[in-house]
């Protein structure tokens, strides 16, 4: 009368959380340490730490994380240690960041206190943004947080 249908999970076995306007994301807790790159077509909160590589939709970074490789992503929202190449469409740095490393980016936000030693290249160095779109020079680019 009443069954359970089996769980569903993707081909590889990995368990995913599906929010609720249907997107999915991963998080990473703060007790996990990940060594190895990862790849996610999802977004990823990383509150731990990860040695190796990102890439994935979107990234947000907790305060107490630790990441220690290359980042790509659409958006990021930093607020932890970076040590690594940072290359992304839109870039969130918050003031508890601390980043060593070049950073590429379409659209850069950055907190007052925040640290980064390395360079700042605007345009992602065109592999962030589509060729196709037109870029508009009266749109902002950079913008200091209060």
């Amino acid at each position: 009368m009443f069954s359970k249908k089996p769980e569903q999970r993707p081909a590889s076995g990995t368990p995913r959380i599906v929010a609720n306007n249907g997107s999915t994301f991963s998080v990473i807790g703060t007790d996990v340490t990940i060594t190895g790159d990862i790849s996610a077509a999802a977004d990823l909160h990383v509150d731990g730490t990860v040695v190796g590589d990102i890439a994935c939709a979107s990234l947000v970074q907790g305060e107490s994380s630790r990441i220690e490789g290359a980042i790509v992503a659409e958006t990021a929202r930093l607020a932890g240690a970076v040590k690594g190449t940072i290359t992304v469409r839109s870039l969130v740095i918050l003031k508890s960041a601390r980043i060593e490393g070049d950073v590429h980016y379409d659209a850069l936000t950055i907190e007052q206190g925040a640290a980064v030693d390395g360079r700042f290249a605007h345009d992602a160095g065109g592999s962030a943004a589509s060729p196709e779109e037109p870029k508009s020079e009266d749109e902002p680019r950079l913008t200091l947080a209060s």
